[in-house]
């Protein structure tokens, strides 16, 4: 817990009360006025609370999780550790510290001294002020994969494969939005760079005007008895057609592009392959084997408005050199002709490729590219030089305010229009060619690949200013869509009515699509949902031969299978979120999202029918409801072969609690070796951690770990019910280390909403926050923290209240202006 105060006995005592006074001097900003009065409060209320609960483990020599009062010597010391601080502050409103000891009613303060000792931490050590408390530091954070790929799509009109093209992007406090490891490679930059040559160049038209085409595929040419152009085999005849139509008589260009195939093995099949457009012969290909080939032919014809008809014939021919072949082989029953190879099959086959037309050829009649409004809203550029030169400064300025996210300056303006300009004016470049060009100097620019925030102009001489409305426009939208903001957030933030209508954007934005990147992003990365997708689990080991098996006859823990876990977790989080239920539901409730196939695998005694995911009532005591009980946590917290009631635990204290045990200490003995204390017999795992938990070294984490995760044992790794672990009855009752019991996981979910429930709003709370500021938080974040846990309690844990406190929060509306001079706040990384 905090650092013992030395005894009041003893000499030092007097030094570290002059460092206390020092510290709480430095801690204020009326330093000279509040040193007499902070330092009293120091004496008089937290001082005898040090001495009675705190110092048999933390002084005299002794430094139990290696925290000491004895190992400060000055206060520039003590002022480098006010981490201690923050951990003590988190272990006693978790009810960690100091422990609680069996039959000792004093052995924990009361809740008089737990509100004395958390006062004083907040506004006299960390000298937080409520009237204008620190927003913390800002990172420029730059995009990191999906949001590169979300706002290129919002930006362009084009999906960028950025999570196959970009390296992965490392996370920082378990989320990889966090701006302290979103560095930027050398090797990176040049992707970048090369990215936007590439969307540039599939995304913006280079003309401003083209001959209109249109390409059918051959499975859109069909015939009669099933016959299709993806596959003509030589020793059938068949006809197979499309109808094209044309609306404007003109000239029009027929191109076709055929593959003859051939095999390995020779095959005297033959025959002729006639092209017709409107039952005129245009094209005849002879079909012998051979090795594989295309064939390209372009016509001309003048088209009169209607439909025009472009067939191919197989015409089956004698054998070559008079070799017989075998008969084609009957179809087998519900199969046609010309499906696919089969046993016997002749080798020989052609295949349409595609057919395109292209026309009205005549220049008048010719159309505008695809997206070329959406970069070129006017149509083609003026003819005259100063009406082309302004009409270029108004698409990039559209453009760059855009990627941006605030208004471009001039001075950069017209750089991008220049750049422009010297393609199109004397460059040889179209008018398109040279805005894209332009347009690839903003994608690779900076400004485009990190957000970079501003304080509002009007308050730039106070150390805390709110964020300008264009930085208030990204946070939210990349909160919320992990993406640009569209016209309307910038729409009102350029009129200074962002933060007048938050809550009504807040919920407009809820209601858009792309909002599912909020809850696949966030959900994703606080539950480990995504790692479904890839970790590693033996389902035979798991389950044996209970497993379902696909089509293909493997067992089906497969892609679909995971991504059907993953839909259940994402599901259920959006529909506490849509529905604004009670953020507790998140552990606890009489619902969750199945569908026949995932029912089936869990044994829910439930009428589901079909593929499609729905809502589900459980039926009465059920251990089912909520997130915990889910497949997907219950396989990421699994080891390959086995469950893991140390990393489900462990998963429970750092993501729903947020009491995460310290990391454990090194030459820890593996699990494993706890074996060899049951010879003769395979022991249960809950028998396994007993003796684990034995060793001094582990007892304090596992004691704390070990509880939660064997609650969860009747859930196998792949989140099955079981009754029986090694052939043995499961026990899943236990005790927390704050001391409420429960007999299973049915009581563990109800202790935690009933008992625990403060914990759950911290750890949502910090989880969120964490998530929307894109930084790790710090000691100066526990106002805001508590702000927000105070709205869930007035709320009964709506998830509005949650969200809306986050976003109307000091850290997400505000940032500092200058470095703060004095308080702890100026030493903060």
């Amino acid at each position: 817990m905090l650092p013992a105060p030395v005894s009041p006995f003893t000499p030092k005592f007097r030094a570290l009360a002059a460092v206390a006074a020092a510290w709480l001097g430095a801690g204020t900003v009326g330093a000279a006025e509040s040193k007499p009065a902070a330092l009293a409060s120091f004496h008089a209320k937290v001082e005898p609370l040090l001495e009675k609960y705190c110092y048999d483990c933390h002084g005299n020599g002794l430094s139990k999780g290696k925290v000491s009062f004895d190992e400060f010597a000055s206060p520039a010391e003590l002022l480098a550790r006010k981490d201690l601080w923050w951990a003590a502050l988190k272990n006693v409103q978790g009810g960690l510290m100091p422990p609680r000891e069996e039959g000792d009613e004093n052995s924990r303060p009361t809740a008089a001294e737990i509100e004395t000792l958390v006062k004083w931490i907040k506004f006299e050590a960390f000298g937080i002020d409520p009237a204008n408390p620190d927003p913390g530091r800002v990172t420029s954070r730059r995009l990191n994969r999906i949001e590169y790929r979300n706002t290129i799509r919002d930006l362009m009109g084009y999906d960028f494969n950025s999570e196959v093209e970009f390296p992965p992007d490392d996370s920082g406090n378990g989320f990889d939005n966090n701006g302290d490891v979103l560095t930027i490679s050398p090797l990176l930059l040049e992707k970048y760079l090369s990215a936007a040559e590439t969307i540039v160049d599939k995304a913006v038209p280079k003309v401003a005007r083209i001959v209109r085409e249109r390409t059918s595929a051959g499975r859109d040419f069909r015939g009669e008895g099933g016959a299709s152009g993806e596959r003509l085999n030589a020793r059938n005849a068949a006809k197979v057609s499309r109808s094209f139509y044309v609306d404007k008589a003109d000239r029009y260009r027929v191109s076709i592009e055929l593959e003859v195939r051939g095999s390995f093995d020779f095959d005297p099949s033959h025959c002729k392959l006639v092209c017709t457009v409107d039952g005129q012969p245009m094209h005849t290909e002879d079909v012998v084997w051979s090795e594989s080939r295309k064939v390209l032919r372009d016509f001309e014809f003048d088209w009169q408005p209607g439909n025009h008809v472009v067939a191919f014939e197989v015409q089956p021919l004698p054998p070559v050199d008079g070799v017989v072949p075998p008969p084609e082989p009957t179809p087998p029953p519900g199969a046609k002709r010309g499906d696919g190879p089969r046993p016997g099959a002749t080798s020989v086959t052609a295949r349409v490729a595609s057919v395109t037309v292209r026309g009205p050829l005549s220049p008048e009649h010719w159309v505008a590219p695809e997206n070329h409004d959406r970069f070129f809203p006017r149509g083609p550029a003026p003819a005259d030089a100063k009406a082309r030169d302004a009409y270029a400064m108004e698409i990039l300025g559209r453009f760059a305010t855009r990627a941006y996210r605030r208004p471009v300056e001039p001075e950069r303006l017209a750089q991008l229009t220049a750049l422009a300009k010297a393609a199109y004016a004397g460059g040889g470049k179209t008018f398109e060619e040279g805005i894209g060009r332009a347009m690839m100097a903003v994608l690779a620019s900076p400004r485009f690949l990190f957000r970079v925030e501003s304080p509002d102009p009007k308050f730039a001489r106070e150390p805390v200013a709110p964020l300008d409305e264009y930085s208030l426009a990204s946070r939210l939208s990349y909160l919320l869509w992990s993406s640009m903001p569209d016209d309307e957030l910038l729409r009102l933030a350029g009129a200074g009515e962002l933060r007048r209508n938050l809550r009504a954007q807040v919920d407009r934005m809820l209601k858009d699509a792309k909002s599912q990147a909020f809850i696949r992003n966030f959900t994703g990365q606080w539950l480990q949902a995504r790692d479904i997708e890839f970790v590693p689990i033996n389902p035979r080991a798991v389950m044996g031969n209970t497993m379902p098996r696909n089509r293909e006859g493997r067992q089906e823990f497969d892609g679909p299978f995971r991504r059907l876990m993953r839909s259940e977790t994402e599901m259920y989080f959006e529909y506490v979120m849509r529905e604004d239920r009670s953020v507790l539901e998140l552990i606890d409730s009489d619902y969750t999202f199945l569908n026949e196939k995932l029912a089936s695998f869990y044994g829910i005694p439930v009428e589901v029918k079909g593929e499609q995911m729905q809502r589900v009532t459980l039926p009465p005591g059920s251990p089912r409801g909520g997130l915990l009980t889910q497949g997907t946590i219950l396989a990421v917290t699994s080891n390959p072969t086995r469950t893991s009631p140390v990393k489900r635990g462990l998963f429970i204290l750092e993501n729903i609690l947020g009491t995460p045990p310290p990391p454990a200490p090194p030459n820890v003995p593996d699990l494993e070796e706890a074996r060899k204390d049951f010879k003769g017999r395979e022991p249960k795992l809950s028998e396994m951690l007993a003796v684990h938990r034995a060793n001094a070294l582990c007892s304090s984490c596992h004691e704390r770990m070990d509880p939660l995760g064997l609650a969860f044992e009747n859930f196998n790794a792949l989140g099955a019910w079981r009754d029986r672990d090694a052939g043995q009855p499961i026990d899943p009752a236990g005790k927390l280390v704050t001391g409420e019991k429960f007999a299973d996981v049915r009581e563990l979910k109800r202790v935690i909403v009933r008992d625990r429930k403060h914990d759950v709003y911290h750890c949502l709370a910090e989880k969120l926050l964490t998530y929307a500021l894109g930084r790790g938080l710090e000691y100066y974040d526990t106002f805001a923290l508590d702000e927000i846990i105070a709205r869930l309690e007035r709320e009964d844990g709506k998830f509005s209240a949650l969200l809306m406190g986050v976003i109307e929060s000091v850290p997400f509306q505000k940032q500092r202006t200058v470095a703060p001079e004095r308080g702890l706040a100026a030493v903060a990384p």
